[in-house]
């Protein structure tokens, strides 16, 4: 096979495999904080009900196309995303909680998921610069950017 063949975007597959490995582990990451956000969606009760359950559906929205985007991204470079329930649970760094929290409880669990989806977005990153991999970085600091001021946000709902 010549080498033009082998190239996805002026990258090999074996230059991207380090993006893609942190690439799929964010979208365990994102596969299982987006089921999350629908179950604390469905489930929040109380005197915050109006303002949490429309913001729990407008992430889980934005959540939901960027798995589609890190997903399609990775097939750009000739991988294959990971897309089963069982290699989400198997690579996300997210638990499933064990119960349903009260709604500072499910504000706390989303801002915890955060904070392992910005250090997976921020690895990824890093890798995706490494190698010259604008196109990547660019969406990956849209993702980073977005998500730390939306955790500002849930910060401050919190005091």
């Amino acid at each position: 096979m010549s080498a033009s063949k082998e190239l996805k975007f002026g990258f090999t597959k074996k230059e991207t495999k380090d993006l893609v490995a942190k690439l799929n582990k964010l979208l365990a990451d994102y596969h299982v904080h987006y089921q999350k956000l629908r179950n604390f969606h469905w489930n929040v009760t109380g005197g915050d009900f109006f303002d949490l359950h429309e913001q729990f559906e407008q992430r889980y929205d934005k959540t939901k196309e960027e798995i589609d985007e890190v997903a399609e991204r990775i097939r750009t470079f000739g991988h294959t995303p990971l897309s089963t329930l069982k290699e989400y649970l198997q690579h996300s760094s997210i638990k499933e909680p064990k119960s349903i929290p009260d709604a500072r409880g499910m504000v706390k669990e989303i801002l915890s998921d955060y904070e392992v989806i910005l250090k997976t977005q921020t690895a990824a990153a890093n890798i995706a610069h490494e190698i010259g991999d604008h196109g990547t970085l660019d969406m990956l600091n849209h993702y980073i950017f977005d998500m730390q001021k939306h955790s500002w946000m849930l910060s401050a709902f919190l005091k």
